[in-house]
This record gives structure tokens, sequence and C-alpha cells, in this order.
């Protein structure tokens, strides 16, 4: 992956998650984390990483997001100086929970020995 790349990733990182906690009205969309962010080689596409901290409002959030994705997008346009501004694809981060689970497993181990 290129630094220029890299740098985006983290730029609009940043920028989405002030975008999501002063610009967006719905409440659902609040008490979102982005997590990370993965633009494509050609900038076509960005994955976009975010955790909620209900995890049932999980589903409601994600609904959220990619009916505010377009809004957030002409926020990065307007904020980010890039040709192309991708498009935003928002994709449940599984990794916290994830670790959640490795490290209970791992204290079961530990108590068990």
């Amino acid at each position: 992956m290129s630094i220029k790349i890299e740098r985006l990733n983290d730029q609009f990182q940043k920028e989405i998650s002030i975008i999501l906690q002063t610009e967006i009205k719905n409440q659902d969309i609040h008490f979102v984390t982005i997590t990370g962010c993965e633009i494509t080689n050609d900038l076509s596409f960005c994955k976009v990483y975010f955790t909620v901290l209900d995890d049932q409002k999980k589903e409601s959030t994600l609904e959220a997001l990619k009916g505010a994705a377009s809004f957030i997008r002409g926020q990065l346009s307007q904020r980010i100086e890039i040709r192309h501004t991708p498009e935003l694809k928002f994709i449940y981060d599984e990794s916290i929970e994830y670790g959640d689970k490795i490290e209970k497993i791992i204290k079961r181990i530990n108590e068990d020995e």
C-alpha cells in the first residue's frame, strides 16, 4: 500500500469521525466509533470499519450509516482535496469482539491450570 493511500485512510477516518459527531442529526449514529478506513488503490471505494457501544444497535446503526453515506461523502469532498471522493461502504468491525473472545478463552485456560 502506498504512503498516499495510508495517509488518505488516516485522514478519512479522522474526518468521518468528526462528521458523525458534529454534522449528523441521527441519534443512532452518535455513538459510533470509526476504527479504520481502507481505500482501494484506484480511489473508487473506501471500506469504513465501525463499532458501536450497544451490540443490539449494530444493524440499525449500519442502516443509518448507509443512509447517511452520500451526505458523508459530500462532506468529505469539501474537506479533503482529492480529485474523486471514493464511494463509502460501511462494515461492522468484528475484530474487537474477536479479541474479547480470544481473551476470554485464554483466561479460561489459565483458570483451568
